[in-house]
């Protein structure tokens, strides 16, 4: 078994780094959204082909406000587009610093899995060999894993139901 996660985090430095993104989230808190995941969705996405056409039309309200709609107003334009872009950078962070938090966490838990794994393989040879101590540890584990015995006439497994 070749362990990649070999060094767990001091409590101090997660308890640390919560610290932080919850003192982030305080200072952003009134100023962000959240959506539902219909509304996130169905929401219009602005990207990378889209951005040079919102720009372009926002200098256009520039030089051309008599186009602009009744029920908008250009400071509210400008407001929308700076932050859009302002965010950019704080979301890229956010997301590699997701990434990797997830990333440990997966490799961490799919560790730990095949460590519990090899530890029962060898449990259970124990138990068929009756040394002491190992068939109450078998039985208990054996748990997680139900029988793919079939009832009498039916050919379905207990694992397929």
């Amino acid at each position: 078994m070749n362990n990649i996660h070999n060094q767990s985090i001091p409590q101090e430095v997660l308890d640390q780094v919560i610290a932080k993104i919850n003192e982030a989230g305080s200072i952003l808190k009134p100023y962000t959204l959240s959506l539902t995941p219909d509304e996130r969705k169905n929401i219009l996405k602005m990207g990378d082909k889209s951005s040079a056409f919102v720009e372009k039309a926002f200098e256009y309200t520039k030089t051309n406000p008599e186009f602009i709609p009744s029920f908008m107003t250009a400071a509210e334009f400008e407001i929308d587009l700076t932050d859009s872009k302002n965010l950019v950078g704080s979301v890229s962070l956010t997301k590699q610093l997701f990434y990797a938090l997830e990333d440990t966490m997966m490799v961490a838990g799919s560790e730990a899995y095949y460590a519990a794994l090899y530890y029962y393989k060898n449990v259970q040879q124990a138990a068929a060999m009756n040394i002491p101590g190992a068939k109450a540890i078998y039985e208990d584990l054996k748990k997680r894993f139900p029988s793919l015995t079939r009832k009498s006439g039916d050919s379905t497994t207990d694992a397929a139901k």
